[in-house]
């Protein structure tokens, strides 16, 4: 496959005890968006990837992909593909049920069976508290072409990925957060043979990894990309069989990427074994 296009149990929170803590955040200068920055208020998405997988409010099959600019909250209803969107097959090419124009926001949505082609970021996005139950082709292509995008996923997760979650395309920095994966193939693939390639950074963070999984990261060397892991959990693979960050020689003629070795190097697999911890 080519990698171009390639019951909840719910907590009641203390709010005084959120209250005090907001309090004594603030007064070390840490207040609202940099709260937000630091993960240390997580959103509605962290508390369900805590406590499991969301239950959706109500389901909702698209027959057209849904194009948007700004912000699109989804109220944790299950989008699935009908019509042309609703093949399920692994099809290159394939349209997506979400796309988002630069800057765009899509949050509080799961995605179910069929997935089509996920969703499409053209540019800078965030997606957040966004839950894959299935994952078609692709979770989610990133695929702007300024080296100043910047991608977040933060919150939700991802399973049933039979190649991969992410497909980072284009240009920029994609910074995955709280999330979890599981059953599948990788959790993002730096694309190995886009006919248009670039400089990616990936950055790994406060991740939650369930086997079975081939790799967690796949970079290109040759192409300077980097992958930061930290705070990794991994689930289920006492053999450690999973490998953390692989380096690949991508290309932009079409072919199958060279793999040239995986393991932290300090310069395009950037963690160290306290990273990642075996649970």
């Amino acid at each position: 496959m080519s990698s171009e296009t390639q019951p909840r149990t719910r907590h009641r929170r203390r709010v005084g005890r959120r209250r005090a803590l907001v309090g004594g955040l603030s007064a070390l200068g840490l207040t609202g968006a940099a709260l937000v920055a630091n993960g240390m208020l997580a959103p509605a998405g962290a508390v369900a990837a805590a406590a499991g997988w969301p239950k959706p409010t109500d389901d909702r099959p698209v027959t057209r992909t849904i194009e948007f600019s700004g912000t699109y909250d989804g109220g944790l209803k299950r989008f699935y593909g009908s019509g042309n969107l609703g093949d399920g097959g692994q099809d290159e090419n394939q349209a997506p049920l979400f796309k988002l124009k630069d800057g765009a926001i899509l949050k509080n949505v799961v995605l179910g069976s069929p997935a089509a082609d996920g969703i499409h970021c053209m540019g800078s996005c965030t997606l957040q508290n966004v839950w894959w139950e299935d994952v078609g082709e692709d979770a989610a292509s990133f695929k702007g072409t300024s080296a100043s995008s910047v991608y977040k996923v933060y919150g939700g997760g991802a399973r049933k990925a039979s190649d991969k979650v992410f497909q980072f395309n284009g240009a920029g920095k994609l910074v995955i957060s709280k999330f979890q994966v599981a059953d599948s193939g990788k959790l993002v693939r730096s694309c190995g043979n886009c006919s248009r390639q670039y400089q990616r950074t990936i950055i790994v963070n406060d991740v939650d990894v369930t086997a079975p999984l081939q790799q967690i990261v796949g970079v290109n060397a040759n192409y300077g990309d980097t992958a930061a892991l930290r705070n990794i959990r991994v689930h289920g693979d006492s053999g450690r069989r999973i490998k953390p960050c692989v380096r690949y020689e991508g290309n932009n003629t079409g072919k199958e990427p060279k793999q040239l070795g995986s393991g932290p190097d300090g310069t395009h697999c950037r963690y160290v074994a306290s990273d990642i911890t075996y649970k």
